[in-house]
């Protein structure tokens, strides 16, 4: 096992006993974060999963309400029906703290266009009721895709993360613990070693003062 390059004095022994007493708290308390943060990553991955199906399965319905819509109307018609929208939509993003992690919290700004009790942009006159239902059911759906959105970043950001934290852990646990560990054994080993042979030398002094006496 390597060691550290330092002087065997007690000054430095007291140092890196320091040290190691330091580096066991953070591992202690880097471990309690990994843990925590995978079993809430877990959590979410699970959510996301579940989130996701149930978008992708609402998406397919919508698609297919708009390709019978497409089957029904011209293309121009169609075009024309869809161009102007009944909403300006932006995100506001905000922050989140999650073990560390920035996680995003996002909500829509709407701002309504006209008639504030329709959510469809055109008229029904010339237009399918399939184009309605497609238009109902992606309406429904963006709260869902916005909070899928936000699920799946903070799955991202926390498995970012965890690898950081995994490699903290793993520097610690692996290298700089043995390492000082290893240090300190060879200090105390050395102090020993120079307090025998300090006694041994004061032992000889003293024979040789009762001979000379």
């Amino acid at each position: 096992m390597a060691r550290l390059d330092a002087k065997p004095t007690r000054m430095e022994l007291t140092r890196l006993r320091g040290r190691l007493s330091i580096a066991t708290r953070g591992h202690k308390l880097l471990k309690d974060k990994q843990d925590e943060l995978m079993r809430v990553f877990i959590t979410k991955v699970r959510e996301n999963q579940a989130l996701r199906k149930e978008v992708e399965k609402e998406l397919h319905e919508a698609f297919q309400e708009f390709l019978l819509a497409s089957a029904a109307m011209s293309p121009e018609l169609l075009e024309q029906a869809v161009a102007y929208p009944k909403e300006h939509i932006s995100v506001d993003i905000k922050r989140e703290n999650i073990m560390g992690v920035n996680a995003p919290v996002m909500d829509f700004v709407r701002q309504l266009e006209g008639d504030a009790g329709s959510i469809y942009p055109y008229g029904f006159v010339q237009t399918s009721s399939e184009l309605d239902d497609a238009i109902s059911k992606l309406y429904g759906i963006m709260d869902k895709l916005l909070e899928l959105a936000e699920v799946e970043k903070a799955c991202q950001l926390m498995a970012d993360e965890i690898e950081k934290t995994r490699r903290r852990v793993n520097a610690l646990e692996f290298r700089t613990i043995p390492e000082l560990e290893e240090t300190i054994k060879y200090i105390v080993m050395k102090l020993d070693e120079n307090e025998r042979s300090t006694i041994t030398r004061l032992m000889k002094v003293k024979d040789i003062i009762e001979a000379d006496a």
